[in-house]
């Protein structure tokens, strides 16, 4: 406004009006300070910016791994990045060196935000608010029709240095693309050969298989079968732990996850052969626990669903049939929220439950096709008191028959805990099938396998200890 006023005093000047032009004398360097301290504001705007879209990103898979600094232990989503500050250092210097003139450097952004929020908005409307595609048209060409207009006219600008922000666009969208592209083929690998559950439940000391002390975790990106990495394993060192915990560590397109909902627990096969899944699920800005608080809390909701899995089956009407059922089925049981579920002791004829409601649960799936389904046992939002009384023998037996399995599990989970922790991950070798097109070739041979190289794995990102770490190499052809 200030500028424009001076314009309309001075519209005969033939020299091009500026910012510090119209400012009087008297005022000027105040305004310079201002100018300065607003600069600063919009540059740590912008930074504080570009590390929360790369995180998000990073939590969708559709950004390589970086590492993620949380400064503040008060204040949540205060995060730093020291990649991505690099990166942003030598870019300003680079451009400011490349252009030199600050009316350059300024025709370098392009006022594009406007047009590309109306875009998705529309997208929204569609996908979210779930209104006819004919609002979303008439949105769209609206308010476009408008910044078309505008936009339009910072074309004008595209040789003076706005193809700056377009070609680093470009080069982001390509790096975003080769990623999340591969990662998804990488999982579809993974789904179509993971093994059945009878092959594990095969193993034993009959085909040379020893079980040795201590936890397996094997981390995986199914929801459900085992994964082929471990029967690599298994192949390749003829023995696997006592206990044998599946992970699947899922980011939810929401963006915190309640702690008592964060954790799905399960068996794989019978109790007697101590193997267990658990998806543990992550908004996309929660903060991932260090390795020590991930264990002990892993192994304390495994705990707690051995205590639920026994007294449910402890207080069922059909509590026999329940118990050889569970040591003779060959096929995974429901996942359970763990964490909704509150024990007091360890009652013998009395069970209380809390529930509260699982939204997170009930509202998005944690699993990424549809193909690849496991149904996960409702948990619902009622307190309820269950009594039994002991009329005969047979069910005092029974009872007691489940209280000493509970027991032998807790304490071979104790055991196993003791004996140490080992951490199965799967390092990938990523190529395209023999036929594919060129651009296939460069995106996943060469594009995507720098980018994997050149980040951090998954190792690091689980903050998994070296001494601790079993790593099983696997060639994914995509």
């Amino acid at each position: 406004m200030g500028q424009a006023a001076y314009l309309s005093q001075h519209h005969h000047t033939s020299y091009q009006i500026s910012f510090y032009v119209s400012v009087p004398e008297s005022v000027r360097w105040p305004v310079l300070i201002i100018a300065i301290l607003a600069s600063v504001v919009g540059s740590q705007a912008i930074i504080s910016g570009t590390f929360s879209i790369i995180n998000q990103s990073q939590s969708l898979s559709c950004f390589p791994r970086v590492k993620v600094i949380h400064t503040s232990d008060k204040i949540h989503g205060q995060i730093y990045i020291p990649e991505i500050n690099w990166v942003l250092m030598i870019l300003c210097i680079a451009v400011t060196i490349g252009f030199r003139d600050t009316k350059h450097m300024g025709n370098a952004s392009v006022m594009t935000v406007m047009l590309v929020t109306t875009c998705l908005t529309s997208l929204v409307i569609i996908l979210c608010w779930h209104k006819p595609p004919i609002v979303a048209l008439f949105f769209l060409l609206f308010f476009g029709s408008i910044e078309l207009l505008y936009f339009s006219a910072s074309l004008t600008k595209f040789t003076e240095g706005a193809w700056l922000p377009i070609l680093l666009a470009l080069f982001l969208m390509t790096i975003m693309f080769v990623w999340h592209y591969a990662t998804i083929k990488k999982y579809e690998f993974d789904l179509h050969n993971k093994v059945s559950l009878e092959w594990l439940l095969a193993l034993g000391p009959s085909l040379g298989i020893a079980r040795v002390p201590g936890i397996g975790l094997v981390f995986t990106d199914l929801t459900s079968g085992i994964p082929a990495n471990f029967s690599r394993f298994v192949t390749n060192l003829p023995a696997f732990h006592r206990v044998l915990v599946f992970v699947c560590v899922k980011s939810v397109p929401v963006p915190f996850v309640p702690p008592a909902e964060r954790y799905l627990v399960g068996r794989v096969g019978p109790a007697a052969h101590r193997s267990y899944r658990c998806i543990v699920r992550y908004g996309y800005r929660d903060v991932h626990q260090d390795v020590d608080s991930f264990e002990s809390e892993l192994v304390s909701k495994l705990a707690d669903f051995i205590h639920y899995d026994w007294h449910r089956s402890q207080h069922s009407p059909h509590s026999e049939e329940d118990v050889s059922h569970s040591n003779e089925s060959t096929s995974e049981c429901r996942l359970a929220v763990i964490g909704t579920v509150a024990f007091s002791g360890t009652p013998a004829y009395e069970i209380e439950e809390s529930v509260q409601p699982a939204s997170v649960s009930i509202g998005f799936s944690t699993v990424e096709s549809v193909t690849d389904v496991i149904e996960m046992e409702p948990v619902h939002a009622v307190e309820r008191r269950v009594r039994f009384a002991i009329d005969d023998d047979s069910e005092s037996d029974v009872r007691t028959n489940l209280e000493l399995q509970l027991r032998e599990e807790l304490q071979d989970l104790l055991a196993a805990q003791e004996a140490g922790t080992a951490f199965i991950l799967g390092h990938s070798h990523v190529r395209a099938k023999q036929g594919s097109s060129v651009f296939k070739r460069l995106a996943i041979n060469f594009g995507y396998n720098f980018l994997r190289r050149n980040c951090r794995g998954p190792d690091v990102a689980l903050k998994v200890p070296p001494v601790s770490l079993l790593e099983v190499g696997m060639v994914y052809v995509v």
